[in-house]
């Protein structure tokens, strides 16, 4: 379990690179397939849509599906500040309903097809479809984790979490989200912790994607957040996990640490953060 000091952070962000590359953004791609979508909703076929921007000039180029934050029940897809060079896959999901018409496993579902478009459909824009990373932030993060981390949601679409080349949860919650729970009645006190299959830390295992989870500082980040987060990596650690990875942004607040973690996240993705993590673990 790794956690950076402020002069690791400086060396991360010094070290990212102003590589910028032509783009073309595709919009409001809808990344359920024809056959599901005829039979959806209307609410599904608006909101489950993505836009994808790719550089033109690489060959084999890396992309992150990101998914946004917002409890669950708020926020809009939008891009993240990293390198034009990394192709985005910006995600809409369906946010929780009180009538129960969308769930915690609506949202996970939602999130499981988008990445699995991405996993099939990367290569026909010149990307690699083994260089697919998941990442989000706060909802996105608990998404983010779900994903990459139960394997049944991508083996519905016939992928698997050996396909994806690592994960990057920013603040996301590892026990089961707050919002979840609430909209499914559970009246419990909210930092009660719930651990089942809508929990990633019930899925914690050795054979799981290469995982970078990073979060903001206690007292600033939301209330037991990094907890939950130290030990869903040191879970996966002590089963056996090679590259399980947790950073801890200084003095970042939750509202703060989406931005503080892109740097993780673009040299993670470059190849060029695990060596770093370690360097900034020695004693």
């Amino acid at each position: 379990m790794n956690r950076f000091v402020g002069i690791v952070c400086l060396a991360v962000c010094l070290a990212v690179a102003a590589d910028g590359a032509t783009t073309q953004t595709l919009r409001d791609v809808s990344y359920y397939p024809a056959e599901a979508l005829a039979q959806a909703g209307d609410y599904q076929k608006s909101r489950c849509k993505l836009d994808f921007r790719y550089p033109t000039d690489v060959k084999g180029f890396s992309t992150v599906v990101w998914f946004h934050g917002g409890g669950l029940t708020g926020g809009g897809k939008h891009l993240v500040n990293i390198s034009d060079r990394i192709a985005q896959v910006s995600v809409n999901y369906r946010l929780l309903q009180k009538d129960g018409s969308v769930t915690g496993d609506t949202c996970v579902d939602d999130a499981a097809a988008a990445v699995a478009w991405a996993l099939k459909h990367v290569a026909e824009y010149g990307g690699d479809p083994k260089k697919v990373y998941v990442s989000g932030m706060s909802a996105g993060g608990y998404l983010t984790m779900m994903v990459g981390m139960d394997p049944s949601r991508l083996a519905k679409w016939g992928c698997s979490l050996h396909d994806l080349a690592g994960l990057v949860p920013v603040s996301g919650q590892a026990t089961k989200h707050y919002a979840v729970r609430e909209y499914a009645g559970d009246k419990d006190p909210q930092f009660l912790p719930k651990i089942d299959r809508l929990a990633p830390l019930n899925f914690c295992s050795k054979d799981l994607p290469p995982i970078v989870d990073v979060c903001g500082e206690p007292p600033w980040e939301w209330k037991a957040r990094a907890e939950e987060n130290r030990l869903l990596v040191a879970s996966c650690t002590a089963l056996g996990h090679p590259s399980a990875y947790y950073v801890e942004c200084p003095f970042c607040s939750h509202g703060r640490v989406e931005a503080a973690a892109m740097p993780y996240l673009e040299m993670f993705v470059q190849g060029r953060l695990p060596d770093l993590l370690k360097m900034g673990n020695r004693k």
